[in-house]
């Protein structure tokens, strides 16, 4: 989506069309991030261990997020990124007008992993749909309390979103993804064919620190209230406290 928008965000300056700036930078900050990437990330970012490689390339990306769209408004919203650009990068000799665009690398445009996502987050909208129904109906409180079964009918479709762990993607503690076309009374939306979504609690204890419902909290005996990745962050953690006195 950086390397989209870099190319729009280029073209408009140049044509001195600020609207269209704002409402594709708007559009990307609400949908693609407030409501999608931070929402899906803030489980790996606050309880992943440090060591965690999903952690760290969250990470990396918030820092490109941050750099290539605190400069992209720079021209408009002046004193705004200024003073979010010196929050993140300290310096009385420093100024966000005094950076380049970033040059993002044309590798990171790939129309078939966007195509993907595309329809992961398709999948996603049944997901979620199916557990507004349950918290409605009060069965559910929190979406970590569910895991769904989703019955995708379409081969390509479930070929496309396989490999995706859609505990994460939809915020619930566990899921199970399952080739067909699912029961009668499934929850379903129109225009997303194919797809059809269970609602079912999950099973096992409340981890105290991620609040996932999940059959492997308490198996660490050190860590006796959490799971065994909250375990590993806890221990990680402790580990950098004695380090440092």
């Amino acid at each position: 989506r950086l390397s989209e928008l870099d190319a729009l965000v280029r073209q408009a300056y140049a044509d001195f069309d600020y609207k269209r700036i704002f409402a594709a930078l708007n559009a990307f900050m609400t949908t693609d991030l407030s409501a999608f990437y931070f929402d899906i990330r803030k489980d790996a970012l606050y309880c992943d261990p440090i060591s965690s490689v999903t952690r760290k390339a969250c990470l990396t990306v918030l820092d490109h997020l941050f750099r290539a769209t605190v400069i992209w408004l720079a021209p408009m919203l002046p004193f705004t990124a200024e003073e979010a650009w010196l929050a993140r990068h300290p310096s009385q000799q420093g100024s966000v007008h005094l950076e380049l665009f970033p040059e993002l690398p044309s590798a990171w445009r790939d129309d078939a992993l966007a195509e993907k996502w595309r329809k992961v987050r398709n999948v996603r909208r049944v997901v979620t749909g199916a557990l507004e129904i349950e918290r409605a109906h009060k069965r559910i409180g929190s979406s970590l309390e569910a895991a769904p079964v989703i019955y995708i009918s379409d081969p390509e479709l479930f070929a496309a979103v396989v490999d995706v762990d859609f505990a994460e993607v939809a915020i619930t503690s566990d899921y199970t993804l399952v080739e067909g076309d699912g029961p009668p009374d499934a929850f379903r939306l129109d225009d997303v064919k194919g797809v059809a979504v269970e609602v079912r609690l999950a099973e096992g204890r409340k981890c105290a620190r991620s609040w996932k419902i999940l059959p492997s909290v308490g198996s660490d005996p050190a860590y006796p209230d959490v799971s065994p990745r909250d375990a590993k962050a806890l221990r990680e953690w402790e580990a950098m406290r004695k380090a440092a006195e």
